[in-house]
């Protein structure tokens, strides 16, 4: 896909969602077919990767705990200097790009050169996640607040997080799993009862997504004993609650059929 109106070309700033390439947007799924080069994420599921073009160049630009591909500096360049050589890139994100997705300061890059920028909104991760566990993150009952914190990065024990959780509210950590110990700790020193409800998405609307729940002073443990790996989420709060009949699960159990198939 080739920018034909200008030299220069665009930059697509596009949002995988959760993982399931049925929860793309019509926008976001053409773009993909579409396009010569796509920059991606290591979250973005490799079923979507696959709906590109045999043609398509593919880079990598994966992100893992203290082991970058390409650190950040070097994706803004890497965005500007093919879209100055006349290449519109796609760039796929899991989730949505603006949710702790660096599409804020990928744009800023790509503005500062004269790049134009096309944003696609994706279902974030905490949507996408929640919707896939059954679990309300705002209820008539249990909660009218929802905020998102990352509990990956510096400063993390220094950061305010009070009244982020309590009665009423719920709190969804991403890319917590590693520093579950540290987070259990920070909130409960801050007044949350140790026994407030606590789940944990893993594999969110994919084949093998687990759910699972308990208290939040056991939340390291919990992660340690089932081996939790990332791309998993964090839902602090009485909606993450033990659910009180078998509905929930009999939806999980439907779901992992319908993708499996």
């Amino acid at each position: 896909m080739k920018n034909a109106a200008t030299s220069t070309g665009r930059v697509f700033l596009v949002g995988a969602g959760p993982g399931d390439p049925d929860l793309l947007t019509l926008r976001a799924a053409r773009l993909v077919m579409q396009a010569e080069l796509i920059v991606h994420d290591g979250l973005v599921d490799p079923a979507i990767l696959a709906m590109a073009k045999p043609s398509a160049r593919l880079i990598s630009v994966a992100k893992r705990r203290s082991r970058h591909t390409m650190p950040q500096d070097g994706i803004n360049a890497l965005l500007v200097s093919e879209a100055l050589a006349g290449n519109d890139v796609i760039r796929l994100k899991g989730g949505d790009p603006f949710i702790f997705g660096r599409g804020g300061e990928e744009a800023e890059a790509c503005h500062a050169a004269g790049v134009p920028v096309e944003v696609v909104p994706g279902i974030t991760s905490a949507l996408g996640a929640a919707a896939a566990a059954q679990i309300p993150l705002t209820h008539r009952r249990d909660a009218s607040i929802v905020s998102f914190v990352a509990g990956q990065c510096k400063g993390l024990t220094e950061q305010d997080w009070a009244g982020l959780a309590g009665k009423g509210r719920t709190l969804v950590i991403f890319m917590g799993v590693a520093t579950a110990p540290d987070i259990a700790e920070k909130l409960m020193a801050d007044g949350l009862a140790p026994d407030t409800p606590v789940a944990v998405i893993e594999n969110a609307t994919r084949s093998q997504m687990r759910v699972l729940r308990g208290p939040l002073a056991g939340l390291p443990e919990l992660v340690e004993r089932e081996r939790v790996k990332s791309p998993a989420l964090i839902v602090i709060g009485d909606v993450a609650a033990e659910p009180e009949n078998e509905l929930r699960n009999l939806v999980l159990d439907t779901h992992r059929m319908e993708t499996e198939q």
